[in-house]
């Protein structure tokens, strides 16, 4: 069997690559519903309600609890990466959107200033999520583990 067909066939991984997809669709509905128009850049990119990193590990962590139970290393491991990553979405990364949102308005009140051409046209604001982003995507992941 070779490497590709292992992982295609990893119930674990599945599970997780599953919730992901499905996280990321409800990413595109939830843009649609609010915006009136379809953005498919919301699909693969940051931020974005649900957080579908958090959705993806805490799937992998369910999917990893319910085949080598709740009490074991590897459910441990991928709990703490789980954790670092939901952790990371609503902290650091939030952060560093609430940054770019400051630098982009300093750089439209400055525009002009020859320092400011070696910037680039925008950063990105939406890089990180909200605690309910991260939830939501926690109890999607949870589901993805627990139903596929």
């Amino acid at each position: 069997m070779n490497l590709i067909s292992q992982h295609l066939l990893n119930p674990v991984l599945a599970k997780a690559v599953i919730a992901w997809f499905v996280s990321c669709t409800l990413k595109l509905v939830v843009v649609l519903f609010e915006k009136k128009r379809m953005d498919w850049r919301r699909f693969f990119g940051n931020g974005g309600m649900p957080s579908s990193h958090t959705t993806f590990v805490v799937a992998l962590a369910t999917g990893t609890g319910l085949l080598h139970g709740f009490d074991g290393p590897h459910f441990a491991i991928a709990f703490a990466i789980a954790m670092v990553v939901m952790a990371d979405a609503a902290g650091v990364r939030q952060a560093v959107g609430r940054q770019a949102q400051v630098l982009n308005e300093i750089t439209r009140l400055l525009h002009g200033n020859q320092i400011l051409k070696v910037l680039p046209d925008k950063f990105i604001e939406l890089i990180g999520h909200t605690r309910l982003e991260v939830v939501c995507g926690a109890l999607l992941g949870i589901a993805g583990g627990l139903v596929l």
